[in-house]
This record gives C-alpha cells, structure tokens and sequence, in this order.
C-alpha cells in the first residue's frame, strides 16, 4: 500500500484540463448507473461547529476504483495554527478489497472542488460563449486560491479581470505572477460581486451575508454553500447541484431555499443535466446560473485513483509494509 501526501501530489502535478476531465469522465459513469455513493453521514459531537464526515464510494467505467474519504472539518483550528480541514482517503482494490493506498492530503481535497467548478465553468462557457470574463472569488483560503488558479487556466486569455476579497485581507503577494498585473483586492465583497461575470464564493462564513440580486447572466460557484440569503437568490431559475439528496440538507442554501420559497428536486438541474444533456441552453443568456455542489465521493476516489495510478507509474510516494496478510493473521 502507498502513502501519499501533499508533496507527492505537487510532485506528480496538477492538470486542470485533465482534472475536469476525469471529474466529467465521472459524471457520464455515473449517469450510466456505474457508480454507488451512499449519502454520507456527518459525526457530530461536543462542539456542534465541528463535524467528521464519511463519504464511501465506487466508480466504475474502464478503470474502476473503490475507497472512503474521512474528512474532519473543525472552523475554530485556525486558533491553533492547525489547517481547518483534516482530509484522508483510503483506496481499495474494487476486485479484492485490498487497501492500495492512503492519502493524507488536503490538497487532494481542493483539487477536486476546484475541478469540479471547472467542470461548471467550462459548461457555462460553451453556453454562453463570453469573449471576456471578470473573475470574483470572496474568501483567499486554499480553496479560493486554487480557485483561481483553476480558472486563469482554464478561461486563459478571456481572463480580463480578478477581484478578491477576504475578511482578513490579502496580501498581493499571495496572487499568482501571471494574473497579478490584472488582480484587484477589494475592501467590500459588494465590489466583488457585483463587478463579476464568474462569481466563487469559497469562505467558512458563520452567517450568511449576499444580500443582493446575482448580476445579470453571471455564473455564481457558490462552492461555500452557506453565503446567500434566500432572498438574494430566490428568484434565480438556472440552479445547479451535484446531487439533490447531498445538497438539501445541513443548512445549506439550496435547502433554506428549499424551506422558505419551496425549492424542489424538480426545480433544479444536476451537473449530469449540465455534462450529459446541455441543461444550460434551456436558459436566456441574461439568466444567472447558480451552482451548489456539495461534493460527491465518487469525484474524490476518481481523483485520488489518478493520482495513485500515476504514483505508481513514477515511482513517488512511501510503501508502507502489508504485514500480515497472506499468513492468516
């Protein structure tokens, strides 16, 4: 079995186009019925801020892959100088169970968010074809941070413009090389929002703060998923979600949508609408597009078994010894 970490992930290299890639790879497989993810429960105990989340799944297709992602995420570790989210995934062999590696990798975890709203940002481009974009991200956390740098890739030199807020400041030093001539750091996340063609919002925030009506057209990756007040986003049409059942509940947007306007199932497009079936051309380009993706297992054993086949393949990471087995212990 293989040990990965964050440095064997930057080692092997991040490919947004191929990251998207996979997660859409992903997507088909399962809308031909080859993947199983059971919804995934939340362990809860003392501090109800903090949560452990379990999310088992199968992807199957050419190059099938089982696993379990265990991610803890305590807000309040910043105060220890501990990282917020604590991310594990264990994959086993879909033919014999037998582990093949485990991963102890955060950016692993922000490779799949990010790839996944890229996944929406590529769809959303082919729809609407826009010659330039004005790019917002409110929170400069890892999430934000590959967020941007997702989308510089991906958009290319339809990037016109960045914007970026956070609460605690930003230091311009942080901003990637290659977009920092074209980046402005706000003091308002209004300015942001308002000013953004791509809209991401990748905060931890307590209490919900976007008050104001989406920009005409825009895409909104509302990758936090507890930003928006109802109202703010209730009159949207074009909503999207990896998966209904995930979503629609633990207080997310969609579900305040839910209970207060009476948001349903059937109100919404899934990202297979979006990848299989062109669900965005259903809607005027000055429709705003609102995505909440809550995460999906499948996503991440998908990318965790590319990065393990191609740990193997180059010879990176740490065996560690399968003592015991084979001799009845």
């Amino acid at each position: 079995m293989l040990y990965l970490h964050d440095g064997h992930i930057r080692e092997i290299g991040i490919d947004w186009r191929n990251l998207t890639g996979i997660i859409e790879d992903i997507v088909r497989i399962k809308e031909e019925g080859d993947c199983v993810h059971p919804l995934k429960p939340y362990l809860r105990f003392r501090d109800p801020a903090n949560r452990i989340i379990a999310m088992p799944a199968f992807v199957g297709g050419s190059r099938p892959m089982s696993g379990i992602k265990w991610i803890a995420s305590f807000p309040h570790n910043s105060r220890l100088g501990l990282p917020r989210a604590h991310n594990t995934i264990i994959l086993n062999d879909p033919a014999t169970g037998a582990p093949l590696a485990f991963f102890h990798s955060g950016l692993l975890n922000g490779l799949r968010t990010a790839a996944v709203s890229g996944v929406m940002l590529n769809a959303y481009m082919a729809a609407r074809q826009p010659a330039q974009v004005r790019l917002g991200i409110i929170g400069w956390g890892p999430i934000g941070r590959l967020h941007l740098e997702m989308c510089a890739d991906l958009l290319g030199e339809k990037l016109r413009q960045v914007s970026l807020y956070d609460l605690k400041g930003i230091d311009p030093g942080t901003v990637p090389a290659s977009v920092r001539a074209i980046t402005d750091i706000a003091d308002d996340w209004r300015l942001v929002y308002r000013n953004s063609d791509v809209f991401a919002t990748c905060t931890v925030s307590a209490e919900r703060y976007i008050d104001e009506a989406p920009p005409v057209g825009a895409l909104l990756l509302g990758v936090s998923l507890r930003d928006y007040k109802p109202e703010s986003v209730a009159k949207v049409k074009a909503i999207v979600v990896d998966d209904w059942r995930e979503v629609c509940r633990e207080n997310t947007d969609v579900e305040q949508l839910h209970l207060r306007y009476g948001l349903q199932e059937s109100d919404v497009r899934t990202l297979t609408d979006i990848v299989c079936r062109d669900g965005l051309a259903d809607y005027a380009a000055e429709e705003p597009v609102y995505f909440n993706p809550m995460g999906l297992a499948i996503f991440d054993i998908g990318v965790a078994g590319y990065y393990w086949r191609e740990a193997v393949r180059l010879g990176k990471g740490i065996r560690l010894e399968d003592a015991g087995i084979g001799r009845g212990q």
